[in-house]
C-alpha cells in the first residue's frame, strides 16, 4: 500500500488522538491522526482540506430487511393487496405531479407579478430622468430594489433553513445515491425554497428557478409518499405501507423528474435527467409511473397558466422556461455544418470548465472566510447591487439601438438615449428575466444584435454568474448556463456570416444560439443524453436533436479533461460519501480485509437489554448496523453471522419494552408489528430518550425475530471492485465481511467504499473526519 495515503478508519477514530480542526461550513470539529495535514486555524477563517471525507452523513436503508415480521405481512396479503398497492403507487406519482405543478404555476406567477412591478418602475424612473437628468437616481432604485428582494430571500434560506441554498440537485443526487442529508426533504425546506426562488429571480440575480424546481418536486414526492407531515405533526393515515427508505427513494425519483418537466416543459426528458443526473438505482417498472408524474405536472402547470392568461383550455405554454417554438425554415442544417457545431461544443467545455474551475476556489473562499450568516447575507446583497450597477453600466453606455417593430415582443423595451422608434440593445439581454432574454436570442430576427453587444454582454454576465452560484440563496444554474451559450453562440453566428460569402447559409443566428446555450450548460453540468431532449422538448425542435448531442458529448469529454461537472464539484467541496458508478480502476488488488471497519459490534441472538443500551449510547462509535451472530466462545473468538438488526430497529425494541421476561410473563400488550417501525419513521427517537430502568436492564431481548436473517456477506478475500458493484447495485448500507467458517470479521459501509478515489499519484485514500 505504498502508493496510497495513510488510512484512517472511521471505526477507530474514537482512538485518534490527533488535532482538531474545524472544517466547512460552520460544522464540528474534526480529527486528524498525521500533524502534518494539520491546517492551525486563523481567526475567523475555517480551514478547508479537501482530502477529507464527512462521517456526520449517514446512508440510507434502500435494501429491505425481510425479518419474520416482513415475510408474516406479506404471507397474510393477497393478490388483490398487491394489486392495490401498485394502483396507490401510481395515485401518489399523480399527485406529485400535481402538486409539483402547482408550485411551478405558484412561482411563475409570483416572478412575473414581481419583475414586472420592478422592471416597470425602473423603466418609468430612467425615462424621466434621461430627459431630466441624473440617471444616478433610477441606478440606485434599481440596485435597492434588487438587494430587497434579494435580502429577504437570502435572510430566510441563511437563518431559517440552510439547505434550501443553491439548486438542490447536488443534495438530491445524493439522497438517490443512498445518502442521508440532515433536513433535505423537509416541508420548511420546501417552503423556504419556494419564497427564496421567487425572491432570488426577481432581485436580478443570474440565476434560474429550474433547479429548485427539482428540489421542489423531490419534497412534495417524499411527504405525500409518506401519508403524514413530521414538521406539522399530522398523521392522515394513509400511505403507510410506504414509509421506509426503499419506497421514498422511487417517490422521489418521480418528484425530480416531475421538477424537470414542470420547469421545461420535458416529460421524456425528466425521466432521463432522473435516470442519468439523480438516480442511482433504477427499476425498469418506475419509468411509466415516474412519466406519468411528468406528464400530470405538465399538464397542471399548463392549465392553470391557462386559467391565469385568461385562455382556459388553450395549453400552448410548454413549461416555466419557455424556449419558443423554432419555425421550419431557422431548423435546417447543413452537414458541412457538423465540424463546426464539434468546435462549439469543444469551446462550451472550456468554457464550462473555466466556469467550474473559478467556482470552485471561490466556493472554498466561502467555506473558509464568509461562514456566518449575516456575511452570507451581506454578500448576497452585495451581488445584487452589483448586478443590476453592471447591468445599468452596460445599458447605459451601449450604442447598440434596434428600430421598434410594430411586431415587437420587447418585454420592456428601453429607448434611453436611442432616437424615436428605436431601442436599446442591450437592454433587451439585461433588462428582463433570464428566461425572456434566452428566448430573445432564439428567436430576433438577425441583426437584432451588434457583435460587440453580444461579446461584452457574454463576458459580464459569465464573471456575474460565476459569483451567484454558491450564494446563499435559492437559485439554478440551468437558465444562466444557456443564456451565457446563446450569447456567445449567436456571436458565433454573426462571424460566420462576416466570414462566409454567402450570407444566406449563415443568415440565422438563432440555430447558433440554440447549440451554444447547449454547448455551455453541457460545458458546466455535464448532461448529456436528457440534455438533449430537454432541449428538443423545451423547443419543438426534433431536427437539431443529432447536432446537441454532439455538442453535449463533446463538451462533456472536453470539459472532463480538466475537472468535474459543477454538481460533482460541489459533492465534493461539502465532503459527502457519494459512491460513483464504478470502484477506482487500479483498485483490483485492495481486498475486502484491507477495505472493511474492524473491529465488529455484534450481539447474540438473544442479547442483555443493559449491554444493547450501552453500546446505542456510545457517542464515540455511533454505529448504525450490527451482525447478530450465535454465542461466541470462550477465547473471545467472533461467532458465526447469524444475522443484522438495525439501530432503529433496536431503539423501536426497547421502546415498547421487547423484553424476553415480560413476553414470558404476559405482560406485553399485543406483539410488535411493521406498523410500529413504520410509525416511528423517519425520525426514530434518540437513545438518550427511552428510559430503561435498572431491573429493566438485566432483562433479555430476543433478535431473531426482528432481525434480517439473510444480510448480504462477502468473503474477506473479495476485490474492492466487486464489493463496490455488490454495495451498489443492491444499494445496501451493510456488507458483513466473513471468513471461510462464516465467522463475522468486519463490516463495510459506505465511507469505507468512498475514500478511495484516483487521485494525481495514482490510487488515492481520503482522511475520514467527524465533521
Amino acid at each position: 500500500m505504498a502508493n496510497i495515503a495513510k488510512k484512517v478508519s472511521w471505526s477507530s477514530r474514537g482512538d485518534d488522538r490527533g488535532e482538531r480542526t474545524p472544517l466547512l461550513n460552520g460544522a464540528e470539529d474534526g480529527k486528524y491522526s498525521n500533524r502534518q495535514d494539520i491546517v492551525r486555524s486563523r481567526p475567523k477563517e475555517i480551514p478547508h482540506n479537501e482530502k477529507l471525507l464527512s462521517l456526520k452523513f449517514e446512508s440510507l436503508d434502500y435494501d429491505n430487511s425481510e425479518n419474520q415480521l416482513f415475510l408474516e405481512e406479506e404471507r397474510r396479503m393477497s393478490h388483490m393487496g398487491f394489486r392495490c398497492l401498485e394502483i396507490t403507487r401510481w395515485v401518489i406519482c399523480g399527485l406529485i405531479g400535481f402538486l409539483t405543478g402547482l408550485i411551478a404555476c405558484m412561482i411563475d406567477i409570483a416572478v412575473e407579478k414581481l419583475a414586472g412591478y420592478k422592471y416597470l418602475a425602473v423603466k418609468q424612473n430612467i425615462e424621466k430622468y434621461t430627459e431630466l437628468g441624473g440617471l444616478s437616481i433610477s441606478l440606485i432604485l434599481w440596485a435597492v430594489l434588487n438587494s430587497a428582494f434579494v435580502m429577504l430571500g437570502s435572510l430566510a434560506v441563511a437563518f431559517l433553513e440552510p439547505i434550501a441554498a443553491g439548486s438542490g440537485i447536488p443534495q438530491i443526487k445524493c439522497f438517490l445515491n443512498g445518502v442521508k442529508i440532515p433536513r433535505v426533504v423537509r416541508l420548511k425546506t420546501l417552503v423556504i425554497k419556494v419564497f427564496g426562488v421567487i425572491c432570488s429571480v426577481a432581485g436580478g440575480l443570474a440565476v434560474g428557478k429550474e433547479g429548485p424546481m427539482i428540489h421542489s418536486g423531490a419534497v412534495v414526492a417524499a411527504g405525500v409518499s409518506q401519508g403524514r407531515s413530521t414538521s406539522l405533526k399530522k398523521d392522515f393515515k394513509i400511505f403507510e405501507y410506504f414509509r421506509r427508505d426503499t419506497e421514498k427513494r422511487d417517490f422521489v425519483s418521480a418528484g425530480a423528474a416531475a421538477g424537470v418537466s414542470a420547469a421545461f416543459g420535458a416529460p421524456v426528458g425528466g425521466v432521463l435527467f432522473s435516470l442519468e443526473e439523480g438516480a442511482s438505482f433504477w427499476n425498469q417498472l418506475l419509468t411509466w409511473r415516474i412519466f406519468f408524474a411528468s406528464m400530470v405536472s405538465t399538464f397542471t402547470l399548463n392549465f392553470f397558466l391557462s386559467i391565469y392568461h385568461g385562455k382556459p383550455g388553450q395549453l400552448s405554454s410548454p413549461g416555466l422556461i419557455n424556449f419558443g417554438r423554432f419555425d421550419s425554415d431557422s431548423v435546417q442544417y447543413n452537414l458541412y455544418e457538423i465540424p463546426l457545431f464539434i468546435i462549439m461544443g469543444a469551446l462550451g467545455g472550456v468554457l464550462g470548465a473555466l466556469f467550474n474551475i473559478i467556482n470552485y476556489w471561490l466556493t472554498i473562499f466561502r467555506i473558509r472566510y464568509i461562514h456566518r450568516p449575516c456575511l452570507q447575507v451581506m454578500e448576497a446583497m452585495l451581488v445584487a447591487a452589483v448586478t443590476a450597477t453592471v447591468s445599468f453600466a452596460m445599458i447605459y453606455f451601449s450604442n447598440d439601438c434596434q428600430p421598434l417593430g410594430q411586431d415587437n415582443t420587447e418585454e420592456y423595451p428601453l429607448q434611453l438615449f436611442c432616437a424615436d422608434g428605436e431601442y436599446n440593445s442591450m437592454a433587451t439581454a439585461f433588462f428582463n428575466t433570464p428566461e425572456r432574454s434566452v428566448r430573445s436570442l432564439f428567436h430576433n430576427p438577425p441583426g437584432t444584435y451588434n457583435p460587440v453587444t453580444l461579446g461584452v454582454f457574454t463576458l459580464a454576465y459569465f464573471a456575474l454568474a460565476v459569483w451567484t452560484y454558491g450564494l446563499t440563496v435559492s437559485a439554478g444554474v440551468f437558465i444562466p448556463s444557456l443564456l451565457i451559450g446563446a450569447a456567445w453562440g449567436r456571436l458565433f453566428g454573426i462571424l460566420l456570416s462576416f466570414i462566409a460569402s454567402s450570407q444566406s447559409i449563415w443568415a440565422d443566428p438563432g440555430k447558433y444560439a440554440l447549440i451554444g446555450a447547449a454547448a455551455q450548460l453541457g460545458g458546466i453540468v455535464r448532461m448529456t443524453l436528457s440534455l438533449t431532449v430537454i432541449l428538443v422538448e423545451a423547443t419543438g425542435n426534433v431536427t437539431y436533436g443529432f447536432p446537441i448531442m454532439l455538442v453535449l458529448m463533446t463538451a462533456k469529454i472536453v470539459g472532463d479533461y480538466f475537472i468535474e461537472g459543477l454538481y460533482d464539484v460541489h459533492i465534493k467541496l461539502q465532503s459527502v460519501p457519494f459512491l460513483h458508478w464504478d470502484a477506482p480502476p487500479t483498485s483490483h488488488w485492495l481486498t475486502a480485509r484491507e477495505v472493511m471497519s474492524s473491529p465488529v459490534t455484534c450481539f447474540n441472538r438473544v442479547e442483555k437489554v443493559g449491554r444493547i443500551v450501552d453500546v446505542l449510547s456510545n457517542t464515540s462509535t455511533n454505529h448504525n448496523g450490527f451482525p447478530v451472530v450465535s454465542d461466541t466462545t470462550e477465547n473471545d473468538e467472533p461467532g458465526k453471522i447469524c444475522g443484522l438488526i438495525l439501530r432503529s430497529q433496536l431503539i423501536v425494541l426497547l421502546k415498547h419494552k421487547v423484553f424476553v421476561e415480560r413476553a414470558s410473563s404476559r405482560l406485553s400488550q399485543r406483539k410488535l408489528q411493521l406498523k410500529d417501525f413504520r410509525d416511528a419513521y423517519p425520525r426514530f427517537p434518540p437513545i438518550q430518550s427511552i428510559h430503561v430502568s435498572q431491573d429493566e436492564r438485566e432483562c433479555m431481548m430476543d433478535l431473531t425475530e426482528f432481525m434480517n436473517p439473510t444480510p448480504y456477506t462477502v468473503p474477506q478475500e473479495t476485490s474492492l471492485p466487486r464489493v463496490f458493484k455488490l454495495f451498489r447495485a443492491l444499494g445496501l448500507r451493510h456488507l458483513v465481511v466473513v471468513d471461510n467458517e462464516n465467522r463475522v470479521v468486519g463490516l463495510v459501509t459506505r465511507k469505507d467504499l468512498a475514500r478511495y478515489h484516483v487521485g494525481k499519484d495514482g490510487l488515492e485514500e481520503l482522511h475520514l473526519a467527524q465533521t
